[in-house]
């Protein structure tokens, strides 16, 4: 379905009845990431998916003011509140992870739990967010430069997703097929409003944030292992997992494992904060 908020559209997929279970996709990604998953899912939750702004099927305005974080959290809780839901378990995956600790922290009332995978709260001192929006404003350039499909075979050999290398040919295929369902002024926006260096810092507020946490990493994202172990100690309540053989992109890896996961994780939690 197409929701408008504010003038802009924003794609959502909804399946199965309970809790709701809002997923949040990451950069060059969109709701289709989760297609296999909420069939897992629908069972037991009423599994939200939707496309952040600059992605997919949703809107991909010039201004630049709408892809931040807080306006991107604004556009969220009028969609829960279009959707009659005052609280939901929120997961997200790295830039979506980013998204979705910032939604926690900007409307702490609207989040029952949080499961956020190879994500980060951002960069801690203003040099490292300085130089990496150096980095993400000359990368925009490139995609608007050179073009999506460019920006794509550059994007997929990234180390980052070397571990991608591993799956079958025809699952490699269809991420590169969604990520080219993008624009490139989606894209370029994404990384200069929503970018790692953008966002706010939120190391110094984890430990106010007293919900359940589940953070999930792969064995080979050794990256995102120390960040998400810093984490652990911040949070007052949180559970750190890693899972074998899997890199960035767990869901993708190892599906069937971290289906079971978040399943446990929210099974544990089902009647916080009712």
């Amino acid at each position: 379905m197409i929701s408008m908020i504010e003038g802009q559209p924003f794609h959502v997929e909804i399946e199965g009845e309970g809790e709701p279970l809002l997923l949040l996709h990451g950069f060059t990604g969109s709701s289709v990431n989760w297609s296999s998953m909420m069939k897992e899912l629908a069972p037991y939750y009423k599994v939200i998916a939707l496309d952040l702004i600059g992605h997919g099927e949703s809107g991909k305005p010039d201004d630049i003011t709408h892809y931040t974080m807080e306006a991107m959290g604004n556009y969220l809780k009028q969609l829960l509140q279009e959707l009659h839901i005052d609280q939901a378990h929120v997961l997200g995956y790295s830039m979506g992870g980013r998204f979705a600790l910032s939604f926690t922290v900007q409307h702490p009332d609207c989040v029952k739990s949080l499961i956020l995978e190879s994500s980060s709260p951002g960069l801690a001192t203003k040099e490292e967010r300085k130089e990496r929006r150096q980095k993400d404003e000359r990368l925009a350039s490139r995609i608007i430069n050179d073009g999506l499909s460019s920006f794509i075979d550059f994007w997929e050999n990234v180390p980052l997703f070397s571990s991608q290398k591993k799956l079958p040919i025809h699952a490699q295929e269809e991420i590169r097929k969604q990520r080219l369902s993008n624009t490139e002024r989606g894209l370029a926006n994404s990384l200069i409003g929503m970018g790692t260096g953008v966002q706010p810092s939120y190391w110094e507020v984890l430990e106010n944030i007293t919900i359940p946490v589940l953070l999930l990493v792969g064995e080979y994202d050794q990256k995102f292992i120390s960040i998400a172990e810093r984490m652990e100690k911040l949070f007052p309540q949180a559970d750190f997992v890693q899972i074998n053989d899997a890199g960035h992109t767990i869901h993708v890896e190892q599906p069937e494992i971290f289906v079971k996961m978040v399943v446990a994780f929210l099974k544990k939690h089902a009647d916080v904060n009712l």
